[in-house]
């Protein structure tokens, strides 16, 4: 195997999964696996991910970045992405990262829907724990969201000369084609406690819900970050979303598990 710090690879079946491993400085004695977000908060938290990806490599931890079939440089169209095979996905890459990293503790850390996606995988995937950031727990309350911010975006002068027809954005949110099974799948989802201990951090406004009482009831703790993330902020759309203090978070949590 190559020790380039970052190395690209595909894996799973027909090696249809996009990689990207960052190789620890020392020999690692855990690993955590990175499980994105979809749409456009994959775009804007990707730089952010190889920012942590990095540092917790720094500190001795092998890190595994990947992309959902239909997402990113993985196999699929987007309009193919699916709920459970996103799970499938996270499992088969937990997997992917144990043999690569020769270490059997691995921790998931996800934003928003990767946070749903870590959960939803815990027991299959056997994570040690879930770092989950601002996760999705009611679907309902996430499709509605985006609905209103694609309507919003059809009609933006700031934007486009004139109003988009419904037809244009059918079947889109915020630029990403959606199927119709897999916004079924968001409006049915509600995320259970996993059976493994669980970080929520949490970077929603004060007055936003969900809260996480029921996801960290069993074995988990909340952790307040700020600022607040403007995750539903459409001015703010094409900006990368950046934080220092998550990484912060997530590092430290980390040197706590050493």
């Amino acid at each position: 195997m190559r020790n380039d710090p970052e190395l690209p690879f595909f894996f799973g079946a027909e090696s249809g999964l996009f990689g990207m491993y960052h190789a620890p400085v020392s020999v690692p004695r855990r690993a955590v696996l990175m499980c994105p977000p979809l749409g456009q908060e994959l775009i804007r938290t990707h730089r952010l991910y190889r920012q942590l990806a990095q540092a917790l490599a720094a500190q001795g931890v092998a890190v595994l970045r990947f992309d959902y079939h239909g997402t990113g440089d993985s196999a699929g169209d987007s309009a193919e992405v699916d709920w459970n095979r996103c799970i499938g996905d996270a499992v088969t890459a937990a997997g992917e990262l144990r043999s690569r990293a020769g270490v059997d503790r691995v921790v998931a850390f996800g934003a928003r829907l990767g946070g749903s996606i870590a959960l939803g995988a815990a027991d299959r995937a056997r994570f040690a724990e879930v770092i989950a950031w601002d996760p999705v727990v009611n679907g309902d309350d996430y499709v509605a969201a985006l609905d209103t911010m694609q309507a919003a975006l059809r009609e933006d002068a700031d934007r486009f000369s004139r109003p988009r027809t419904h037809a244009d954005v059918a079947e889109q949110w915020l630029g990403f084609d959606i199927g119709e099974s897999l916004r079924k799948q968001l409006m049915g989802l509600r995320v259970a406690p996993p059976n493994v201990p669980t970080l929520v951090l949490d970077s929603l406004p004060a007055d936003a819900a969900p809260r996480w009482e029921h996801l960290v009831s069993r074995r988990g703790k909340v952790a307040a970050i700020s600022p607040p993330t403007p995750w539903n902020d459409l001015r703010r759309l094409e900006a990368a979303i950046l934080s220092h203090p998550l990484i912060q978070a997530v590092s430290g949590r980390m040197t706590e598990d050493a």
